[in-house]
């Protein structure tokens, strides 16, 4: 038996939607940490197909307030069931301060809805727990 100690992968998520609670975020995923509020420059909140989920959509001059998460591969996994990566969504990436951030983004684009009530109370729930002002995009939906 040999003793390989086993690397443990800092894996770093930034959050916009219903994981933006983050009393819910913490309770569903034990062992993941808050890093930081964080603004995704030139994309916008949308929300998409029959489920009406939240999505990010590119839009120059605008930003999308979120949090980064550090999480390890368990919990990468778990999130992946959780926002059923990859047949609704699919991971991309962006940098900051030399990390690689990943987000989830709706492969396949509909037309946008009104949110569902149930996520957009959530989503509002996170953004009263982090401080942000409601966003533009959700005040016709509110």
């Amino acid at each position: 038996m040999t003793n390989k100690k086993i690397k443990k992968v800092n894996i770093y998520y930034f959050a916009y939607g219903t994981n933006l609670n983050k009393k819910i975020f913490l309770k569903k995923f034990k062992g993941a940490k808050v890093i930081k509020k964080y603004s995704l420059k030139n994309f916008k909140i949308v929300f998409r197909t029959k489920y009406k989920i939240p999505d990010l959509q590119r839009k120059l001059n605008s930003s999308v307030p979120g949090v980064i998460y550090k999480i390890n591969e368990e919990i990468e996994k778990k999130l992946d069931k959780y926002e059923e990566y990859p047949k609704i969504y699919i991971k991309k990436y962006f940098k900051y301060k030399n990390n690689k951030i990943m987000f989830y983004f709706i492969k396949e684009k509909s037309t946008e809805v009104k949110p569902s009530g149930y996520y957009f109370k959530i989503m509002m729930q996170g953004y009263q727990q982090n401080n942000f002002k409601l966003l533009n995009t959700f005040s016709k939906h509110r």
